[in-house]
Parts: structure tokens; C-alpha cells; sequence
């Protein structure tokens, strides 16, 4: 595989042609915009500017983030505002339950702004919200959540009201932490999920990387190494994108076929299913992703 090593070299200014794609009209995404407004709920699409919100929207697919719009760490590739959280909502989850309902979501994925201010970090919160959309009836429920820095019992508490896929995103290879993710622990992520399995192994674990912030491909394949160790089901591999002039710039825009490459090596490796490209990213395709996923299991 190429690139094994890091070497100094000019950073690539432009989207290359194979990031560019058409998108749906703006009405494709009007009914998702229109619930999401009348619910005051927030979604990571928007917040964290993805650059599939307008195809994920126009069919009617979304992630929904919780406990606000304002988050606690200052990670250097994320947009999402980085300000004192408002008091936790307490109707949130009947609000999120309805939303999800008006628009017959069969997968819902639930997300949320790190809150290191509050004493179980969020877990709770979780758990009502999990507990909101069982009680709509039968969804495939996916759960996107922060590292719990500090509550071991974080991930206990959500894996005990029993998300069919739990996610937690690694981010990037261990060498990059401190400049990509200030506050995070590596190790600390890689025993969130493999504590999961150990509390319900029937719960499929998930974790993504973003590439092109000055990783190697090494770098990756011994991360994704890592990441089998301690059980996890599925992995993602996107490319990195700079949200504003505020973040971390992009070090490279990571070819096809080296994301081809990589999902190669995760499918030698074990991974029930390895989804990598340009435009992947951890809750893209959310619902085929599980279907396939269950179809091998």
C-alpha cells in the first residue's frame, strides 16, 4: 500500500474530481427541514456542515444530536459551537420520538455534543431517548456517543437499554490525538467499546476514522488492527474535510482507490462490514450499512 511514511509536501487547496458529486434540489429537503424546525431539534448534519446532508435529507434520512448545540471540548476538525451547553432538555426525547414518527424513520441514529458538564456526561439522557423511540414501535435504534471522559458507567448504562448498534468514533490513529482531539484518551475510546460487548455482545459495535489530517496508511491499518481487538463489528474510513477556516487544515484528499484498499485489509481483518470512501462518513447509509451487516452476521 502507498504512503507508509509521512514526508513534508505542499497541502492540497481544492477538491479533486473525484469529490464532487450533483446534489438534490433544495426541495428534495424541505420536509426534513420543515420537522427538524418545528421539533427545535438539532442534527449533526447541520451543525458539523456534512457534505451529504442534502442527499441524507432529501431521503429523509438524518442523525439527530442531543443535549444541544453547544459542546464542551475543542476538538480542531469539528464545527459544532464550542460554548456553555444549555440545561439539559428534558422533553427532548418525546419531541425526537415524534419527529422520528411524523417522518416513519425504520433506523434512527442519535448523536450528541460532548457534555463534560453534567455528572453522567449525558448517559441518561440517552437512555430516555432510547426509551422514547422503543415505545414508537419497532426501529432499528443506532447511538453515536461521546467518550463519557471521566463516567465509567457510561457506556454500561446506555448498553443496558440496548441500542442495536452502539457507535463511538475513534477519530484519527493515536499519533494525531493531541492536535486533533485535545481532551480525548485513546485508550480510553478503545475500552468504551469493548466494554459494550462485554456488557450485551448481541449490540453491534461501530467506530470511524477520518483520513487525510497527516496520518499513514500504517498508521490506519494498525488502528483498525486495534479497533478488532477490542471487538468492534463495523468501521468507517471518510475523508477529512476542513469545515471552516477555524479548523485544522486538510492535509491530503485520500485517493479511491487507497480507501479501496483499506477496506480490503478491515475485510481480512474481520470487520463484519468495512465502508470506506471520500464521502463516508459514520452515519452515512446508516440503515443499508445494518442490513447488510445483519445479512453476514
Amino acid at each position: 500500500m502507498s504512503r507508509t511514511s509521512q514526508s513534508p509536501r505542499p497541502r492540497q487547496r481544492s477538491l479533486p474530481d473525484w469529490f464532487k458529486k450533483p446534489l438534490p434540489t433544495g426541495g428534495a429537503i424541505r420536509p426534513m427541514q420543515r420537522i427538524v424546525e418545528e421539533k427545535k431539534l438539532n442534527t449533526v448534519c447541520a451543525s458539523a456542515k456534512c457534505p451529504n446532508l442534502n442527499e441524507c435529507w432529501s431521503r429523509k434520512t438524518a442523525t439527530f444530536m442531543v443535549l444541544g448545540n453547544n459542546c464542551t471540548r475543542r476538538c480542531f476538525f469539528c464545527s459544532v459551537p464550542k460554548a456553555q451547553p444549555d440545561p439539559v432538555d428534558a422533553d427532548e426525547p418525546r419531541r425526537v420520538a415524534e419527529a422520528v414518527e411524523a417522518l416513519d424513520l425504520r433506523h434512527v441514529v442519535i448523536t450528541s455534543v460532548d457534555r463534560d458538564d453534567l455528572p453522567d456526561r449525558g448517559a441518561a439522557h440517552f437512555v430516555a431517548v432510547i426509551a422514547a423511540l422503543r415505545a414508537t414501535g419497532d426501529r432499528v435504534i443506532e447511538v453515536l456517543t461521546p467518550d463519557f471522559r471521566g463516567y465509567d458507567d457510561g457506556a454500561r448504562e446506555v448498553a443496558q437499554a440496548r441500542p442495536d448498534i452502539f457507535n463511538h468514533n475513534v477519530e484519527t490513529v493515536p499519533h494525531l490525538y493531541s492536535r486533533v482531539r485535545p481532551g480525548a484518551v485513546y485508550k480510553h475510546s478503545m475500552a468504551l467499546l469493548q466494554r459494550v460487548k462485554r456488557y450485551d455482545d448481541s449490540i453491534l459495535t461501530k467506530s470511524g476514522l477520518m483520513l487525510g489530517l497527516g496520518e499513514t496508511n500504517d498508521q490506519v491499518i494498525e488502528t483498525m488492527h486495534d479497533l478488532r481487538a477490542h471487538d468492534v463489528d463495523i468501521l468507517t474510513l471518510g475523508q477529512y474535510l476542513r469545515p471552516s477556516d477555524r479548523e485544522l487544515p486538510v492535509d491530503r484528499y485520500v485517493p479511491p482507490a487507497e480507501f479501496d484498499e483499506l477496506a480490503a485489509e478491515g475485510r481480512r481483518l474481520g470487520f463484519l462490514g468495512v465502508y470506506a470512501g471520500p464521502f463516508v462518513r459514520s452515519s452515512y447509509n446508516a440503515d443499508s450499512v445494518y442490513a447488510e451487516v445483519r445479512a453476514r452476521r
